[in-house]
């Protein structure tokens, strides 16, 4: 994996900061040589400032890092996408994505994005409940698998109850009552949404392959 850093006049090649989780677009960056070898070595994207004209790895004074997923050369090998996971706000006005305006509300994103936050942000609880004591989710991991489980148990049925019913505006909310819980869930049993999502990539890649059949669950 190599980037081609002689095509730029001043050796500087953009780079796309992209949240692993969301899909959310952090911020763009530019690195050189240095900054790419810096940010493979370290697990931490560093840029080359050119403000500052310098190497300068993102969170070094904020302690905001950019820690590295994975590393994305385009097919000419003269641009960059980097998928990080963020330890707080990337812009410096506070906002998760620089492309935000603070005035404004936050960027929308996809579905799935949307549920890889919620579980960021119940994972947290779960590591660190003493920051809201007080809290819906933290109170649940207090309280023990069984509760969660039980909990998860009642929002299905009421989803369930519901969907024959046809009643669609209360099937909303239902159906996020038990995604939340699930995610409790997951999360009190050591598992995350990757996991799950990995047995559902398994699942379809069989079934596309003709080795496996739907009705085989």
């Amino acid at each position: 994996m190599e980037l081609d850093f002689k095509k730029m006049p001043d050796g500087l090649i953009p780079a796309v900061v992209q949240d692993a989780a969301t899909g959310q677009v952090l911020m763009l960056g530019y690195v050189n040589a240095e900054a790419w070898e810096k940010t493979h070595a370290e697990g931490r994207v560093t840029f080359f400032s050119r403000s500052k004209n310098r190497l300068w790895t993102k969170g070094e004074t904020s302690g905001n890092f950019l820690r590295v997923v994975s590393l994305h050369p385009d097919c000419d090998n003269d641009a960059l996408l980097i998928r990080a996971i963020p330890d707080g706000p990337t812009c410096h006005r506070g906002t998760t994505s620089c492309f935000e305006q603070p005035a404004q509300a936050a960027l929308p994103t996809a579905p799935v994005g949307f549920l890889a936050e919620l579980e960021r942000l119940v994972q947290r609880r779960y590591q660190h409940p003493e920051e809201d004591p007080k809290s819906y989710t933290a109170s649940l991991f207090r309280k023990g698998m069984p509760k969660i489980a039980q909990k998860v148990g009642e929002e299905a049925v009421e989803t369930v109850i519901d969907a024959v019913a046809g009643n669609t505006a209360g099937l909303s909310g239902e159906a996020a009552d038990l995604l939340y819980h699930l995610l409790v869930l997951l999360t009190a049993a050591g598992l995350t949404l990757e996991d799950v999502v990995a047995v559902l990539r398994q699942r379809h890649s069989t079934i596309a392959a003709g080795t496996r059949r739907p009705q085989d669950d």
